[in-house]
């Protein structure tokens, strides 16, 4: 189905659904039973998160919001895809494959079929329908959720990974001086459900190698996948794992900036992973599938 206006909420079956048995596997098998259970969750005022989670979608998708003199509101696609991400960590507390094959209605997904043991969550979006805004939108989720809820297993780290610099680039446009986190409603004015929203975001912005001194309050890592592992010791030969070849001149750390060290470093004590076009590590040959299998032996990583 067609939707001409962006913001409408669009029921699940109004949605796009395979026409016969042999365009079926066009729809992931998941993506059915999460739609119709996340609009039930949505229908019944969001029961079952945190408090800091229930405020944030307050002010999201409740609140009007203005950016000078224009309107400004999510998507519906940003919407439903925050709201799943929420929904399936905190209600359903699908953490693993086994948890998520319980949306399954076709019972023919197996655990052999996925080769990650950690935490994955995967969001489809067409382009041009703010997959970058649905990364703020969970990096702030997660940010506050482990600043004010106790017991939090979620991080106030966050590794932001493009395929390559143009994509990088794309993605510094709106995380240079965090700007988009305060031009644009992500984060609720303070006082808003009593608690300081705007003081308490005390992010450090590191892009590439170029890191600062690693901050308590919380890092942002924004890199393509060639910087992670770059600049490894000698025995395990990771460069050659990882990249297939020597680095390139331009990506030299001999100034002793390495962010693959600083990542597997006792400075990073947990981390939420966000791939940008992620369609590039479904295969476990991958070398960006194997950096971040790599990076999960270290401490917890939940990739969405």
């Amino acid at each position: 189905m067609k939707n001409s206006d962006p913001f409408k909420i669009l029921t699940p079956n109004q949605r796009w659904m395979p026409a016969s048995d042999k365009t079926a596997e066009l729809l992931p098998p998941l993506v059915g039973k999460i739609r119709i259970a996340v609009e039930k969750w949505r229908d019944d005022g969001y029961s079952g998160v945190s408090d800091t989670s229930a405020s944030l979608m307050k002010f999201w998708f409740e609140q009007e919001h203005f950016i000078g003199q224009n309107r400004f509101r999510f998507f519906f696609s940003q919407r439903e895809a925050i709201e799943s991400i929420i929904y399936l960590y905190e209600v359903a507390k699908a953490k693993d494959k086994y948890d998520l094959m319980r949306f399954d209605p076709s019972e023919q997904v197996s655990a052999q079929m996925f080769d990650e043991t950690w935490t994955r969550y995967v969001v489809k979006m067409a382009t041009g329908t703010g997959k970058t805004k649905v990364i703020g939108l969970a990096l702030v989720w997660s940010y506050f959720n482990k600043f004010y809820e106790t017991d939090c297993e979620l991080s106030k780290n966050f590794l932001i990974v493009a395929p390559n610099i143009i994509v990088l680039n794309r993605l510094r446009k709106d995380f240079d001086r965090l700007k988009m986190f305060f031009q644009e409603p992500f984060i609720p004015e303070n006082g808003f459900d009593n608690k300081d929203w705007k003081n308490d975001f005390q992010l450090t912005l590191h892009i590439q190698d170029a890191l600062k001194p690693i901050a308590e309050s919380g890092n942002i890592f924004l890199t393509n996948i060639h910087r992670v592992f770059l600049n490894e010791e000698p025995e395990e030969t990771l460069e050659t794992l990882f990249l297939g070849a020597k680095p390139k001149p331009d990506a030299d750390t001999s100034k002793g900036l390495d962010l693959g060290k600083v990542l597997r470093s006792d400075k990073i004590k947990d981390l939420v992973i966000f791939n940008d076009e992620a369609h590039h590590i479904h295969d476990k040959k991958l070398a960006w599938f194997k950096a971040e299998q790599y990076l999960f032996r270290q401490y917890p990583i939940i990739r969405l």
